[in-house]
């Protein structure tokens, strides 16, 4: 009886710990239904560009989102301000240097709750050989049925930073032409990886 009584508690456990472990979902980023934009002042107007290269990963625990996330990693080469001229300029060493820096990183470190789908995300955001910590505004769209009945999520990201803290401020000719806060704007598709 004994022995029986010590089984079942076993199974229990590991029925608990496979039901924790459960909880807690992957979902690959979808570089083809996302979208990474920016943009920033241009002597007095703004301009705007955009990553299409994005691979990743979002890990979510639907039960306290707060536990949730992120680690994704942008191609710098897929930059696009449609001009190739100036898409060219930003992969040179006098910004990105994407030769010798191919991909910027952000890797969440906290998620916090600012509302009912919304949080405020902290990360490091790593960019050329600097890494900096940034909070990110990220709002959770929903879950639903993606292509072929996958389950995907969807977010939108908003954030700001500024370029020459990241080692991209560009020539000194150009400090009084470019300015120095960077708005981010992303959506996010990512589908539940089996």
């Amino acid at each position: 009886m004994k022995l029986r009584t010590s089984l079942l508690a076993a199974a229990l456990v590991a029925g608990l710990a496979t039901s924790a472990s459960a909880a807690v979902e992957s979902y690959k980023i979808d570089a083809t239904h996302s979208n990474i934009q920016f943009s920033l002042r241009h002597l007095v107007s703004k301009f705007s560009g955009s990553f299409s290269t994005v691979a990743g990963t979002i890990n979510v625990d639907r039960d306290n989102l707060e536990k949730s996330t992120v680690d994704a990693t942008i191609d710098i080469g897929s930059i696009n301000t449609a001009d190739e001229k100036r898409n060219g300029h930003l992969k040179s060493p006098d910004f990105f240097d994407a030769a010798k820096f191919p991909a910027m990183t952000f890797k969440s470190t906290a998620w916090k709750k600012t509302g009912e789908d919304t949080f405020d995300v902290t990360g490091d955001l790593t960019i050329k050989d600097v890494t900096k910590p940034v909070v990110l505004k990220v709002k959770l769209l929903g879950f639903g049925a993606g292509m072929g009945g996958a389950t995907v999520s969807g977010w939108e990201v908003t954030g700001a930073i500024k370029k020459s803290e990241f080692g991209l401020a560009g020539p000194a000719m150009l400090g009084k032409v470019l300015g120095d806060d960077v708005a981010i704007n992303i959506g996010v598709e990512a589908g539940f990886k089996k």
